[in-house]
């Protein structure tokens, strides 16, 4: 059995962008509200927080945008931290 192509013309193509962009955003945030917790109680969020962000940033400019901007100011903060430890 052959499944229909399922583009733009598809009567579930609507729903099923909702329904995927209503689950991005829902696990999205979840993880990044776990990790933002986790600053305060045991867990490692600095890797909880980016991934939380990488979820979201599939779905929001924002996400993306603060995701980058975390990534440089973390490339800064290892250079200066090799520079002083030579």
């Amino acid at each position: 059995m052959k499944w229909p192509p399922f583009d733009s013309d598809h009567p579930l193509h609507v729903p099923y962008k909702w329904a995927r962009r209503i689950v991005i955003t829902v696990t999205g945030f979840t993880v990044l509200l776990v990790g933002i917790a986790m600053t305060v109680l045991p867990g490692p969020a600095l890797v909880v927080i980016p991934a939380g962000l990488a979820i979201l940033g599939l779905e929001f400019a924002w996400a993306r945008h603060t995701l980058r901007a975390l990534r440089k100011r973390g490339a800064v903060l290892v250079a200066a931290a090799k520079s002083k430890f030579r």
